[in-house]
């Protein structure tokens, strides 16, 4: 695959599916921008690879976004990946708590797709990362799931709005992956329920019907395809990328 030619900004681009996201498209040849709040994280990517940059920006704020987009220049592949989970039974979840998943993982899309578009030119790529929390629900992540399922209608509504044009928009959903934002969540079952950090860590393995977690670079290269000739009927579309769980 190549991305000659082409420049891929990339939030949440300082770790785990973002980082990988970076160095995949950059290895593909494209101009790489990634953002998010931790300037450190961000350039320590950059020093992995040639043909990335960073732009410190936060997706939850309007004139961040904007500002993000305007030190990228102009971009042909906009990866709205920055996102954040939580967990708690809803009788114990407190508003800040709701509004805070819903900023980073639904308003944070919004408004980087948005400005996405409004920048794009001639051939385009929207994509979101978002999981298959989009596509069913999980217990104790009401918050998060409900972000997720608002991420893919709003996929749905914006390939509509976009269709006649050389841009498609899509959502990658892919299951529990082997990121440190899943070591989080190990280290919280593992702290309420006793269990060895290994036991915790197959909870979420088993989730799956291959039993593993999905590693990064399946994301990548799902997004890498959907940049590709052939792809261009997949429009509108959330790509379950989940071992069959759903």
């Amino acid at each position: 695959m190549t991305m000659q030619g082409k420049r891929v900004l990339i939030t949440g681009g300082g770790s785990g599916a973002g980082e990988n996201l970076a160095l995949g498209f950059a290895a593909a040849g494209a101009e790489v921008v990634i953002a998010g709040r931790r300037l450190a994280a961000l350039e320590a990517v950059t020093a992995k690879a040639r043909g990335i940059r960073a732009v410190q920006a936060d997706v939850t704020d309007e004139a961040s976004v904007q500002r993000m987009f305007a030190e990228a220049g102009r971009c042909d592949v906009v990866i709205a990946n920055a996102g954040q989970a939580d967990s708690a039974p809803m009788v114990k979840t407190s508003l800040a708590q709701w509004n805070a998943m819903i900023a980073v993982n639904l308003t944070g899309v919004f408004l980087t797709l948005r400005e996405g578009l409004r920048q794009m030119e001639g051939w385009g790529r929207l994509i979101s990362v978002a999981s298959t929390a989009g596509l069913k629900g999980y217990a104790k992540v009401a918050p998060y799931a409900a972000a997720k399922h608002g991420v893919v209608g709003l996929t749905r509504s914006l390939a509509l709005e976009v269709a006649r044009r050389e841009v498609t928009v899509n959502a990658l959903c892919p299951g529990f992956l082997d990121t440190p934002m899943t070591d989080q969540s190990v280290q919280v079952i593992a702290d309420k329920t006793g269990r060895s950090l290994a036991e915790a860590r197959g909870v979420l393995e088993a989730m799956s019907p291959q039993n593993r977690l999905i590693q990064p670079a399946e994301v990548t290269a799902a997004a890498l395809w959907l940049c590709q000739p052939g792809s261009e009927g997949i429009n509108g579309q959330a790509l379950s990328i989940a071992g069959g769980e759903i």
